[in-house]
């Protein structure tokens, strides 16, 4: 099959669901322009700040969710079952499902102040559920701060090009909000002045790759990382974090555009099979429910909720622009997840005994991201020299793990300091400084130590998230007397599809005798249940009503 037909299919239907069904969901949470944001009613200078245009927060948003999943996970799924079927998850579930999660918890959080989705759980069902919840999302997000700190760490091992460039761009970040925010330089020549500079970063870096010539390197780079990440969640919002992410934006953007335009030059076919069978080889996991959470990011995420409830929703200006950066962002991580796609299953042989672009083979190194990479680079050669191909491929998925790593780290600083600080009344954690280190002290525990021994299950975890929020939305909805069908749907067949991939997981895990994940498995499924349940029980008191 041609990968422009596939690219054009998708192209089509994204713009239709983001004209008709993004507008019909503006129609149901009955957005209005009139209705003040939290960023215009409760700022602050520190995370309350408004932004000074929805491309700048775009930006931020967009570079915050797309962590290295819309990339992998197609990639791995894609050698396991085929194409065809992680094309039709990525298309109906950014659309239906991913869209209709990540613009509803946005407004979820608008409508309360622009608090975190934990504590709305509270409002809308009970103490008991924020409690449950709010613990679960925030040792979730420690997990990703770990182990983000870590992938981070081993690329700038791997590739010491990229290390000047990745921290260069925090200095360009500060003075862009500098002279945004305080000299009121228009933001189209600070755009314009940090994007030069960065080009010049990427130069110097190639040209002077910073290794480091010490015994573990990796350590190192981790230690410095989270000292960059409790920083980056301590300053003002607009002048560190918001700034560097919009500009790493222009990053994934670029890599986005490259690869469309080298896909259209090449205009490859399709080389690997759509269909490959519904148990896959090596005993990975049957298509449902197995794929549904490899692909995660790309199609639904429960991270999104999280971005959006934890720091887009304190920027915001206009309630209109919510469509544009949530519903837009999720449509705009599909479009990356099928590039990924293209990239391995059009880039690169299937099959081909003796080539070096043998994607099976490939594979079975276990080095996704440079498998992704080496076929961006063929995918790109008719434009760029493959290896620099692979190059922007690199910085470009290191781009998205660093702005989720520091994104990550101010918002587990906003639910220790609601969690601890508030429900519990312990006083120091509502210190942003204690709450910050607190934060990154356990997640350095844990980067430095087996967090490779939670991280299997976290593909379903991030799922359950992504379920209780869009239940949450549906009885959110109920309790304004409107229709839910449009949350509670998707929400139940992600419940039922993370439960029973839980499930999968845990024989597994039991009989390889690793009771750890199997446990950890069991408990997630307890949990989801519970929120089940709880559902349950509160759309039978508002029927009764």
């Amino acid at each position: 099959m041609s990968s422009l037909l596939l690219v054009g299919v998708t192209f089509v239907l994204f713009i239709i669901a983001y004209r008709f069904y993004g507008r019909f969901m503006e129609k149901l949470w009955e957005i209005s322009s009139a209705r003040k944001t939290p960023a215009m009613k409760m700022q602050d200078g520190v995370d309350y700040v408004p932004v000074k245009h929805w491309t700048i927060l775009f930006g931020h948003h967009f570079a915050s969710i797309a962590g290295a999943g819309p990339i992998l996970g197609p990639v791995i799924v894609c050698v396991l079952w085929g194409w065809l079927p992680a094309t039709l998850w990525i298309i109906f579930g950014s659309t239906l499902l991913g869209g209709v999660h990540d613009f509803a918890s946005l407004v979820l959080s608008l409508r309360h102040k622009g608090r975190s989705i934990g504590e709305i759980t509270e409002t809308v069902m009970g103490h008991r559920s924020k409690i449950f919840f709010s613990l679960f999302l925030w040792f979730s997000l420690i997990l990703v701060v770990a182990v983000f700190s870590s992938v981070t760490a081993n690329t700038f091992v791997q590739t010491p090009e990229i290390v000047i460039p990745s921290f260069g761009l925090i200095l360009i970040a500060l003075l862009f909000g500098l002279f945004v925010y305080r000299l009121n330089v228009h933001n189209v020549y600070a755009t314009l002045g940090s994007l030069v500079s960065l080009v010049f970063l990427f130069l110097i870096g190639n040209r002077f790759p910073l290794a480091l010539t010490v015994s573990e390197p990796i350590k190192i780079w981790i230690v410095i990382l989270l000292i960059y990440s409790f920083v980056a969640s301590i300053i003002p919002v607009n002048f560190l974090l918001q700034p560097r992410d919009y500009l790493s934006s222009f990053i994934l953007i670029t890599g986005l555009v490259v690869g469309y335009v080298g896909l259209a030059t090449s205009h490859p076919i399709i080389n690997a099979p759509a269909y490959i069978s519904f148990t896959a080889a090596g005993g990975k996991g049957t298509l449902w429910p197995m794929m549904f959470v490899i692909i995660a990011c790309g199609a639904i995420s429960g991270f999104h909720s999280l971005v959006a409830s934890g720091t887009t929703s304190k920027q915001i200006t206009n309630e209109r622009d919510a469509r544009k950066i949530a519903y837009g962002s999720m449509l705009t991580e599909g479009i990356l997840a099928i590039l990924a796609l293209l990239s391995v299953c059009a880039g690169l042989f299937w099959n081909k005994t003796g080539s070096p672009l043998n994607y099976p083979e490939l594979m079975k190194t276990g080095d996704w991201i440079g498998t992704f990479a080496t076929g961006y680079g063929q995918l790109t050669s008719r434009l760029i020299n493959p290896d620099t191909g692979k190059m922007l491929a690199i910085v470009m998925i290191n781009a998205f793990v660093l702005t989720s790593l520091d994104t990550a780290t101010r918002i587990a600083r906003y639910i220790s300091q609601e969690l601890f600080g508030d429900s519990w009344k312990i006083k120091i954690f509502k210190n942003r400084y204690f709450s910050t280190f607190f934060v990154v002290l356990i997640a350095g525990y844990l980067a430095f130590g087996n967090w490779q021994k939670i991280w299997p299950v976290f593909g379903a975890a991030n799922q359950v998230v992504a379920a209780i929020v869009l239940f949450v939305a549906g009885l959110f909805l109920l309790s304004l007397k409107k229709q839910a069908r449009t949350t509670f749907i998707p929400s139940l067949i992600m419940f039922l599809t993370t439960i029973t991939a839980l499930l999968y997981q845990a024989q597994g895990f039991y009989r390889n005798k690793n009771f750890l994940l199997g446990n950890i498995s069991i408990i997630l499924v307890v949990l989801a249940v519970f929120f089940i349940a709880e559902g349950a029980r509160q759309i039978r008191r508002s029927r009764a009503a």
